[in-house]
């Protein structure tokens, strides 16, 4: 397929008069069409009331004795960074102090600032390194901030608005990654060099530690919290998955650690790197370490000779397990497990010189069990519990896990009663099981408006979860949805990730279809009953199944999407992602992504389906040009659609409740005109 000149290439001007234009016209389209519909203020409120209902869970971070919470509702627009103690928590209505607000922080200032995060100093936590981003957006503003005081420390650690990563060390030491000047990023628009910034001396002046190349993704600090204080490192990211990790020395001076580019750090506990493969390993002691497998060796051993020295063992993934995510308190190594796509927590300890046999930790079964928090000083994790009929439980244990208390229980947003859960196998076009849930009435007797979901990339799993709002603005009015567990993601760990990357992408939409095939071979919907949801990734998987079959689906929903997979490279931060995609600038790479990029394949004389496009202006992660020009594209060649773009809100597409209310209400008034949903 020959590359032509793009006539739509002025669309990629974020801020371009000419884009606004349009985009303000597709906007004004939309929201006339939509918020007209009597479905609309009925399904606003609903949204609204699940998005900013009180009794939602405040999920915290055990810090010194304290838990701190970021929270958002229909007063509180911009949110509160707030704490509170511990029996506090436990009552039904805490008593908060509130640390940020941030509504009244914009006001003071006439700067709209969302709030990114806070990294505080271990043990105290009372000095914090705040993130604030103007727009929603990733780039982000770093200000040093005092609890003790409840406000920024003036000649404090700051930094200008960009994609910064500022970790502390100690009081008067910080590792940064930043913007430092030309040729200091990479080509993803990350920064590639690390320094050690001192207190009280200039930006300038901070002694460079690590250096990256251009090419590579970007240079991460890293400093890892332990009982015994901190632990400095530096990740240079060859690519999004590949990484070398460097210890940071007091002076400055970096040694890298033993292990191989597949390897990911999980951490350190009780002097041990913890640490997961991608891909199966031929370590220098002789023993091959199979993919996914969960290891560990001796720091001090290491040190004294430079030498990989023992490794142990924590955990061997089976064909339907995989390490999902791993956690230490001061005592115990905690490790989250999917298992057939669902969950359950594996604890365990390092004594005399030997690690324990993983022992389970008591907690419900048949749904996501996720580590909520946990806390390298002391014996305190938390766990939450979910699926997709049973509202999230907060667990709490003070004593590693022996013991499990809950805490608080989200309330049922929805009557789940008449509904049920099934997961069901189809084989995909080359033969791999593809299993996915659905999630519907029980007394279904033919087919139903069915909304499928999936993600399919990243090694980003697709667990159970209780879907709010689908739940309430889809489920209880009579309707069915179903999550696609298709390769790309990490539910059954590295090798159904590695399964659809790059030359092999074509798989992870052969699965998606597949699926779509299935439900309707069911008799669980129809093709005009069927629509399809996917945000970023997910919103070029679902481009790619309305282009490559769209005969299947009568509806999209296609969330700040990548859709022209021939210019994606060039679209910061796209060139990070090419050890998912491939590079259009390799032939045989090119050849494979021109068979499937949704772009290139809009065809004349078809019918497509009419497609929700949502992105945001202020997106800084997928460019807003995907949607736009996609959109665009199909309104030459005469074919319907929707398109809506928020000015903020970066890659989420919100900042705040209200905006997230009206787009889900436009959302599903829209599913419902095309779907015939209630």
């Amino acid at each position: 397929m020959a590359e032509t000149t793009d006539p739509f290439l002025w669309l990629e001007e974020v801020k371009g008069e000419k884009a606004l234009a349009w985009v303000k016209e597709q906007d004004a389209k939309t929201e006339g069409e939509l918020k007209s519909d009597p479905l609309f203020q009925p399904l606003l409120t609903d949204a609204l009331a699940v998005l900013t209902a009180q009794d939602r869970i405040p999920y915290v971070s055990y810090r010194g004795g304290h838990l701190y919470n970021f929270w958002q509702d229909d007063v509180h627009i911009l949110g509160l960074w707030r704490r509170t103690g511990v029996e506090s928590y436990k009552t039904a209505n805490p008593e908060w102090e509130v640390l940020i607000d941030l509504d009244k922080l914009s006001a003071d200032e006439g700067q709209k600032w969302s709030f990114k995060g806070s990294s505080c100093l271990a043990p105290e936590y009372t000095r914090c390194l705040i993130s604030l981003s103007p727009d929603g957006g990733d780039a982000v503003e770093i200000r040093e901030f005092d609890i003790n005081t409840k406000s920024f420390v003036a000649g404090g650690f700051t930094l200008p608005t960009n994609k910064s990563t500022v970790e502390w060390i100690d009081g008067d030491t910080v590792l940064v990654g930043t913007e430092f000047g030309e040729g200091s990023s990479t080509t993803s628009g990350y920064p590639r060099i690390a320094k050690l910034w001192k207190r009280g001396t200039p930006i300038a002046d901070a002694k460079t530690v690590y250096e990256g190349k251009v090419e590579d993704t970007a240079v991460w600090p890293v400093v890892y919290d332990t009982p015994d204080g901190t632990i400095p490192t530096v990740t240079r990211a060859v690519d999004f998955f590949d990484a070398e990790t460097y210890m940071v020395a007091p002076d400055g001076a970096t040694t890298q650690l033993p292990l191989p580019l597949f390897a990911e750090l999980k951490g350190f506990f009780k002097g041990q790197a913890v640490f997961s493969l991608r891909l199966d390993w031929a370590a220098p002691d002789g023993t091959t370490y199979k993919q996914g497998s969960l290891l560990a060796f001796s720091l001090d051993a290491w040190k004294a000779d430079g030498k990989l020295p023992k490794i142990d063992t924590l955990f061997v993934p089976t064909d339907r397990t995989a390490v999902d995510s791993v956690a230490f308190t001061k005592d115990k190594a905690f490790v989250s497990v999917l298992d057939n796509v669902r969950g359950r927590i594996v604890v365990y300890d390092f004594k005399d010189n030997a690690w324990s046999e993983g022992k389970a930790v008591k907690l419900p079964e048949n749904g996501t069990v996720s580590i909520s928090d946990a806390d390298i000083h002391s014996a305190t994790v938390m766990f939450n519990y979910e699926d997709f009929l049973t509202p999230d439980s907060l667990y709490w244990s003070f004593d590693d896990g022996a013991n499990t208390d809950k805490v608080k229980s989200l309330p049922d947003r929805f009557d789940a009663s008449g509904y049920k859960i099934e997961q069901i196998e189809v084989a995909s076009k080359d033969g791999t099981l593809i299993p996915y849930f659905v999630v519907g009435p029980k007394d279904r007797t033919g087919p139903l408006p069915t909304l499928l979901y999936a993600y399919g990339g990243f090694q980003v799993s697709t667990t159970p979860w209780y879907w709010q709002t689908a739940g309430k603005l889809w489920l209880a009015r009579g309707n069915v949805f179903v999550i696609a567990n298709i390769r790309g993601g990490g539910e059954f760990g590295p090798r159904w990730h590695e399964a659809g990357l790059k030359l092999n992408r074509q798989r992870v939409y052969d699965d998606f279809e597949g699926v779509a095939e299935d439900l309707i071979k069911r008799n669980i919907t129809t093709p005009k009953q069927l629509g399809i949801s996917g945000g970023s990734n997910g919103g070029l998987l679902v481009g790619v199944a309305f282009t490559q079959r769209p005969e299947l689906f009568n509806a999209v929903l296609c969330d700040v999407p990548l859709l022209d997979m021939l210019r994606y490279t060039k679209l910061p931060p796209g060139a990070s992602w090419i050890a998912e995609y491939g590079d259009p600038d390799v032939p045989e790479e090119r050849a494979a992504i021109e068979k499937y990029s949704p772009y290139q394949n809009l065809k004349d004389g078809v019918v497509y389906p009419r497609v929700f496009f949502l992105t945001s202006t202020a997106d800084d992660r997928v460019h807003p040009g995907h949607a736009r020009k996609m959109a665009a594209l199909m309104e030459s060649k005469g074919y319907p659609f929707l398109f809506y773009e928020e000015l903020e809100g970066g890659h989420g597409a919100a900042t705040n409740q209200k905006q997230r209310a009206a787009q889900l209400a436009m959302q599903y008034v829209y599913l419902a005109k095309q779907l015939g949903g209630k």
